[in-house]
């Protein structure tokens, strides 16, 4: 197994059930991770490889394994997000066109290992780019005209939070308030204020980030059971670390959703661990956001570029210590 670490994250290239027997009990702050989707993505011919599952059955089987491990090594009161959508059901596979609510399978199998259900962000995402993309039928026009009792909406992306049972005895606090802000649309305040005093124009406008108003519009947009804002381009280069052989697209979860469960469900100097890293981007940012981070990756390929990603963020946070304002 190869292993990189540095100051503050180590990256293992192996089974993700088998790195975490090594990690000791309730010593996680916080994870956040994309899973395989049961068989809708390939990322390897590996035989650990969940996504290799022959059916949904064996994918839930092999990924219980996971969460009786999480179960052990997040810290009691502590979260697990999982970045996930609901998986197009296809007629040569499935027998029937529909939808399979991965989410809420995810859920309960977390339910079963006595995690508490936290909360549930849907995340937009652009119908079109989708119906380019994938071809889905429920959502071509000609299938309007056709016959739209087939016709569906997108697919956004969800961000599911689940909660280890027991007391968190290492509270969150942000005695301040949020003074960053993660997405697009970030509630700036004009330099100056109108000086007119109507309620109505005043009742709609954000404070400079000096301003505990800030703060009250930023958790207003976080705390949305729909994230409209999310960059989704803002993500690590996925390119990079492809091969010819790679059956499917690998699709980098985007660093403002990372950073939004970082900043809400962990400290400065928790361990972030991913047990499905990819290219590094949840360990990335995590070292940015000044905590320690543990990513475990299963190609060789993708462990390689994580490296790379995390050293880079590790180099551009000692810039920041480095730099004086």
């Amino acid at each position: 197994m190869l292993q990189e670490q540095g100051k503050n994250w180590a990256l293992y290239n192996g089974d993700c059930i088998e790195v975490l027997k090594d990690i000791p009990d309730n010593s996680i702050g916080y994870s956040i991770f994309s899973p395989p989707f049961a068989s809708l993505y390939t990322y390897s011919d590996k035989i650990q490889d969940m996504g290799n599952s022959r059916n949904d059955e064996e994918f839930y089987e092999h990924f219980s394994y996971l969460i009786k491990e999480l179960a052990r090594v997040i810290a009691p009161g502590r979260n697990v997000s999982i970045h996930c959508m609901d998986i197009p059901a296809m007629k040569e596979r499935d027998g029937y066109i529909g939808l399979k609510d991965f989410p809420g399978d995810i859920i309960r199998l977390f339910e079963k290992e006595g995690f508490i259900y936290h909360s549930r962000v849907a995340i937009w995402k652009d119908p079109l780019i989708e119906a380019t993309r994938t071809k889905a039928i429920g959502l071509m026009h000609k299938q309007l005209c056709k016959d739209s009792a087939l016709c569906r909406q997108g697919l956004p992306d969800y961000l599911i939070t689940m909660r280890k049972y027991g007391e968190n005895k290492n509270p969150v606090p942000h005695e301040n308030g949020l003074y960053t802000f993660y997405g697009e649309d970030e509630p700036l305040a004009p330099k100056k204020l109108p000086s007119i005093r109507n309620s109505n124009i005043h009742k709609n406008i954000s404070m400079y980030r000096s301003d505990p108003t800030y703060s009250h519009h930023v958790w207003r947009k976080y705390a949305s059971p729909i994230w409209m804002d999310i960059n989704q381009s803002n993500t690590l280069n996925r390119e990079a670390a492809r091969e010819q052989t790679d059956e499917r697209h690998i699709c980098p979860l985007q660093l403002d959703v990372i950073a939004r469960g970082i900043t809400l469900w962990s400290n400065p100097n928790d361990i972030i661990m991913s047990p499905f890293a990819g290219i590094g981007s949840e360990i990335y940012q995590a070292v940015k956001m000044k905590r320690r981070g543990i990513g475990i990756e299963l190609k060789e390929s993708y462990f390689k570029q994580a490296v790379k990603n995390v050293k880079q963020a590790e180099y551009e946070s000692s810039l920041d210590e480095n730099t004086l304002f």
